[in-house]
């Protein structure tokens, strides 16, 4: 259609230029430029005529004869202008040049634009991937338009909005640098060139903020093996169709970010930290005794500093006001509000500065884009560095307990799954990660370890499979919860129930142990009453047991070190494998 298009152009302009010569024509006899008085055959006497070239010199006498015979004067023509009409083609129509201007505009961005899309080296400079420049080449060879962002020599509105979106990138914890704009002053005459390129220019960012905000700015297996989430990065072209044509694109460019209440708050306390802008950083107040009102000591200087106080007069003296300040101080991190200025208030004083916390958030606002848009209207959330499981119905907590995850030196990995089924009386199968690090080993020392410990070898050929059958002392308990993975991980009882009254939790290979294991159980398979807890705890004794879920639960398995409470303060928790650092090392933050 766009080559029958330019066709059609090309024709109409040679058609055009035809018309015109018409005219021009038409107008030199209206204007009576041809003398009806001169003879139109007449000669210049400078150039020969056509028997001076052709009669041999034996003719010039009779020639000259010739010359010399009287020529009567023509008689004179008189024209009567009053009735000549004008030439009929006057009256042509001429065509319009405004369409003619238009379809040659819209001509040159398709072609300039289609240049562009075709130069390897421009594309590359767009900071996409091959997939994303594919789709976006895909997405402008389908337009109706040659623009996505302008028309008629003018951004559009959806093109603003975009705009508004990418400068405020930093609301949601992303990089405005990340995302160049294109000169928003380009004037309507600017060339078609100018054009393409300012509006590639714009879809390359929109696409980028769109990737990124839904956790396209890292890889999260590069940060460790054990994370593996499936993010859900957007196509490109749905992007660009979604955004450019949105009533509101700011919203839409938005609406990529994670919708999750989790999300939000974080969001929330970032801008808060923003807007209080400490005219004082965090200061580091060296050790000492504790300090109370009246006593003099060379370190009151530096709290004076910190809570922004001035006394010239006795700059070394913890007095009243100095000590109302550090009472309101810790009333707000939490700790015994006495104003006594002690070891642990001096270490929440001594706490990150600004760039640290900011840092902190937005490691976290990042792990929430890890996560699927969609959790599910009934989920499991395992908060894995708080050791704690929530059952969540309708965006509320239904049920929470008390977990164990894994150790540093064999951690619990993150991604998202789909519980399916249970498992009463479970039987072990000793997974090949604990084979090689304890159990062969302990084997080679003591050839009786596995009948001590109640195990049964199982030989398949080369391969030896170790199991612990179901019963008391099966290191998964009495019910275990599956979601299949790749990690072959999952939910499950433990005989050692006095671990679940430490404060740290992180003693087990990786799985996720559950305290009250039977009571979630009953919630997770629902509220018809079929399968009670009574009812599990029956059948404990009388073999592996599967039972199926009514439907599939998703299960996330997540790691965040800061999350919102119910007063809207902050809540922080161990960074136990390191991520956090990770992620500010990864996203150049501070540390």
């Amino acid at each position: 259609m766009r080559d029958l298009r330019k066709t059609a152009f090309w024709l109409g302009l040679i058609g055009s230029a035809s018309l015109l010569s018409l005219s021009a024509m038409a107008q030199t006899v209206t204007n009576g430029t041809t003398d009806a008085s001169q003879p139109i055959l007449a000669q210049s006497p400078a150039e020969p005529s056509f028997h001076d070239v052709s009669m041999p010199p034996s003719a010039e006498k009779e020639t000259t004869v010739l010359q010399a015979i009287p020529v009567p004067e023509p008689a004179p023509v008189t024209l009567d202008t009053a009735d000549l009409k004008p030439a009929p083609a006057i009256e042509i129509p001429l065509p319009d040049a405004a369409p003619v201007t238009a379809l040659m505009q819209q001509d040159l961005l398709h072609m300039t634009m289609e240049g562009l899309l075709a130069n390897d080296a421009a594309m590359r400079d767009l900071g996409l991937s091959k997939k994303e420049r594919e789709a976006l080449t895909a997405f402008y060879a389908q337009a109706e338009r040659p623009l996505a962002w302008a028309q008629d020599g003018a951004f559009t509105p959806a093109a603003m909005g975009a705009v508004a979106r990418l400068k405020a990138a930093d609301e949601d914890g992303l990089d405005p640098t990340d995302y160049p704009l294109p000169d928003l002053k380009l004037r309507k005459d600017a060339s078609p060139a100018q054009w393409a390129e300012a509006d590639l220019k714009l879809s390359a960012s929109v696409t980028r903020y769109a990737r990124d905000a839904r956790g396209g700015r890292i890889e999260p297996s590069s940060l460790s093996r054990l994370v593996t989430p499936q993010l859900a990065i957007p196509d490109a072209g749905e992007v660009l169709k979604k955004v450019a044509f949105a009533k509101d694109a700011n919203a839409a460019l938005a609406s990529y970010n994670p919708p999750h209440a989790g999300y939000r708050a974080l969001k929330e306390r970032l801008a808060e930290l923003r807007a209080s802008h400490p005219s004082q950083p965090s200061v580091r107040v060296p050790k000492g005794p504790a300090l109370r009102v009246g006593m003099k000591d060379p370190r009151v200087p530096l709290i004076r500093a910190r809570f922004n106080l001035k006394d010239d007069q006795n700059q070394n003296v913890y007095d009243e006001r100095l000590a109302s300040a550090v009472a309101a101080f810790q009333k707000e991190k939490g700790l015994p509000t006495n104003g006594v200025l002690t070891q642990q208030t001096v270490a929440a004083l001594s706490g990150p500065s600004l760039a640290q916390r900011e840092a902190g958030l937005i490691a976290n606002m990042e792990r929430w884009r890890w996560l699927p848009e969609d959790l599910g209207a009934r989920h499991i959330m395992v908060n894995v560095p708080e050791f704690r499981l929530q059952l969540m119905k309708g965006g509320k907590v239904a049920y929470e307990t008390r977990v164990i995850v894994g150790k540093e030196q064999s951690q619990t990995p993150i991604f998202s799954e789909d519980m399916k089924y249970l498992v009463v009386n479970p039987s072990w199968t000793i997974p090949p990660s604990i084979m090689k690090k304890e159990i062969l080993p302990a084997l080679a020392n003591d050839p009786d370890y596995a009948a001590k410990k109640g195990y049964k070898i199982i030989r398949k050929g080369d391969r030896i499979m170790v199991q612990q059958p179901p019963g008391e002392r099966n290191a998964l308990g009495f019910v275990k919860f599956m979601f299949p993975n790749q990690h072959a991980v999952y939910l499950h009882d433990t005989p050692n129930r006095n671990l679940f009254s430490a404060a740290k939790r992180a003693f087990s290979h990786g799985c996720v142990r559950v305290d009250k294991p039977f009571a979630l159980a009953e919630e997770i398979m629902g509220d018809d009453g079929k399968w009670t807890e009574e009812k599990l705890r029956g059948l404990i004794g009388k073999g592996e047991r599967t039972v199926f879920l009514p439907k599939p639960l998703p299960v996330h398995l997540a790691y965040f070190t800061l999350a919102a409470d119910e007063k809207g303060g902050l809540k922080s928790f161990p960074d136990l494998y390191g991520l956090d650092q990770k992620i500010r090392a990864a996203l150049n933050l501070a540390p």
